[in-house]
């Protein structure tokens, strides 16, 4: 259900940015506004990101085959990467096109871009609110609304340049808050291709502490001692762990073993694991398959 939603989300973000790229393409030719054509640019990627994010959703649906056992839920992390690493080409470009034009600023129609950039915005804040509600939990959601927050921040400079040109007839500005914009989007994908990295390296997931983890299991009656201890994301929400839990011999290992998965559950929201229990001597070593 939470996937459906996410999906329809992002469908109509979709034809919203779609809609409005065109027009702002445009304008900023007819302008001559490389803050609105830059605007327009990241617009495009926003597009792409959009119809990525939608994309690894669909192929996440997929089930688990006897070759990819943990299904094709990784995807929507490659997306998520992906998405970031466009990010960071939008702001090369952006940086190369401002460079040159700080030497030989030309002309800009600086009314013409305000109203432009003011449409922009609110398109923008429209498939914000419409992404916002899903970006905390899942990267590619997250990748999908940082693309349209930045644009969103690419529209307040465009306006802010055209205002100050309008003002003052200093062509310089729209070059300079261009590179401003591109250092915002830089700071802000950095987070998302850092999170989407650490999915991919196994890492332990953001906010699980792997010694509270342990304490949890060794809190649960039975357990003795936890080692081999193993956390990691399959995806943004989906949690899995490992571990080797020294337990009491004579022992019900059943009722250890339940108390231990509820724990997680409960706790760390970690739905898939996979524990083997062991008596403290090595002599008696227990090896139980549940």
């Amino acid at each position: 259900m939470a996937r459906h939603t996410e999906t329809q989300r992002l469908k109509w973000a979709l034809i919203i940015s779609a809609v409005y790229f065109f027009a702002e393409l445009i304008a900023g030719f007819l302008t001559n506004s490389l803050a609105l054509l830059s605007d327009a640019g990241h617009m495009l990627s926003d597009i792409g990101a959009l119809a990525l994010s939608l994309f690894a959703f669909r192929v996440a649906k997929r089930p688990a085959t006897h070759n990819s056992t943990y299904g094709y839920h990784r995807v929507e992390i490659l997306a998520a990467l992906f998405n970031g690493l466009t990010l960071w080409l939008i702001v090369g470009v952006i940086f190369t096109s401002a460079f040159y034009r700080m030497f030989n600023p030309p002309a800009v129609e600086s009314a013409g871009m305000i109203v432009v950039a003011v449409f922009g915005l609110l398109v923008n804040i429209v498939a914000a609110m419409i992404l916002h509600a899903g970006h905390h939990h899942n990267l590619n959601m997250r990748g999908a609304f940082l693309h349209v927050m930045s644009d969103a921040v690419g529209s307040v400079g465009a306006i802010a340049a055209g205002a100050i040109m309008l003002t003052t007839g200093w062509y310089l500005a729209d070059p300079l808050i261009s590179i401003f914009i591109g250092a915002l989007i830089l700071f802000s994908s950095w987070s998302l291709i850092k999170d989407s990295l650490s999915v991919l390296m196994q890492s332990v997931p953001k906010g699980i502490r792997l010694d509270d983890v342990r304490a949890t299991i060794e809190a649960v009656d039975g357990v003795n001692k936890v080692h081999d201890l193993h956390v990691w994301a399959v995806t943004s929400d989906i949690y899995t762990l490992s571990a080797h839990a020294v337990v009491e011999s004579g022992g019900d290992f059943h009722q250890v073993l339940n108390g231990i998965e509820q724990t997680l559950k409960a706790r760390f929201n970690i739905e898939h694991t996979t524990i083997q229990l062991e008596t403290e001597s090595r002599e008696e070593l227990e090896f139980k398959d549940f």
